[in-house]
């Protein structure tokens, strides 16, 4: 069981403690076991989909690339979140400093906000691929593919880098105890015994001028891929032109059925278990990175037969 120092208010360098699972101390590294699996499972799974789209020439297409940036983003999301997850679970390490939990909470609210951009711009692909087959690949050419992915990126970090600095004026003087093991902008600032309005009004319009419009914008493109999947005569067109929006439609509930649980548990669930701010909190970072390789491994024909393909190349070899 970790202490529970305070911080003092005129000690802003000091520490954060991270929380596991409050009353199962003893019971973490049998948890970690669970954890372990979910983050292997994400890296292989997301590895697996970088590698097979990096060799195969016949994946070098747009909806592949797009997919290639998903799969580094959550490789991102993983990577930021694993190591104080593994050192509160294995060696029962509370403590993280300060300046190492706001670089931690920058770097998972850039991928986040990455992920979300992503899920937009593949949104748009679907759209192009639908309605005009034949410009395809002269609209999203692999020059256009890359500047939409540094402009994700530059939006990101441009987006999310007055947070940290803002979190920086602020005091505080209450046990600094987080709700998870890592660090997220709305659990840091709730420990603040200083006036934190403006971090508040920062993180609303943050989510409703990225997030919030990059979902209106994703269910403003299904509507016109409806709208043109309407006019194609044959049903089986049809379906044949929806099947490949599916795997993105999970991907995009994946992510944002989370988040919106989260945001809303952390702003208005005051009187809701402390349980069930940490099972939502492991739900949103976790569950995406682990899900979305599976679901297009699953749905998606390209990568499916590859990997199935270089998979029976290897036990031909072995065998």
């Amino acid at each position: 069981m970790c202490p529970t120092p305070l911080i003092k208010k005129e000690n802003l360098n000091s520490t954060f403690l991270l929380s596991g699972f409050p009353g199962l101390e003893d019971s973490h590294p049998v948890i970690s076991i669970l954890f372990c699996a979910l983050y292997l499972v994400a890296l292989m799974g997301n590895i697996i989909i970088l590698v097979v789209i990096r060799v195969e020439r016949s994946l070098h297409a747009p909806m592949y690339f797009f997919l290639s940036m998903l799969a580094a983003t959550d490789l991102g999301l993983c990577t930021a979140t694993l190591p104080t997850l593994l050192q509160l679970f294995w060696f029962n390490v509370c403590e993280i400093d300060f300046d190492a939990c706001l670089t931690q909470m920058f770097f998972i609210h850039v991928f986040s906000l990455m992920e979300s951009g992503i899920l937009l711009t593949m949104a748009f692909d679907r759209y192009v691929a639908i309605s005009n087959p034949l410009r395809y690949t002269t609209i999203l050419t692999e020059s256009t593919i890359t500047k939409i992915g540094v402009g994700l990126l530059l939006r990101a970090v441009a987006v999310i880098l007055p947070g940290p600095f803002l979190i920086k004026r602020l005091s505080f003087c209450k046990a600094n105890v987080l709700s998870h093991s890592y660090c997220l902008h709305p659990d840091i600032i709730k420990l603040s015994c200083s006036d934190h309005r403006i971090n508040s009004i920062y993180g609303l319009i943050i989510i409703l001028i990225t997030f919030g419009a990059d979902s209106v914008l994703i269910l403003f493109s299904y509507l016109k891929i409806l709208i043109t999947v309407q006019g194609i005569a044959s049903k089986e067109e049809q379906f044949k032109a929806l099947n490949t929006c599916v795997s993105h439609i999970c991907a995009v509930l994946l992510v944002y059925i989370p988040m919106l649980g989260v945001s809303i548990i952390h702003r208005f669930g005051k009187h809701v278990p402390p349980m069930v701010h940490i099972i939502m909190g492991y739900v949103y970072l976790l569950i995406p990175p682990v899900l979305n390789p599976v679901v297009y491994c699953v749905k998606t024909q390209g990568i499916r037969t590859r990997i199935l393909g270089n998979l029976l190349k290897l036990q031909q070899r072995v065998l």
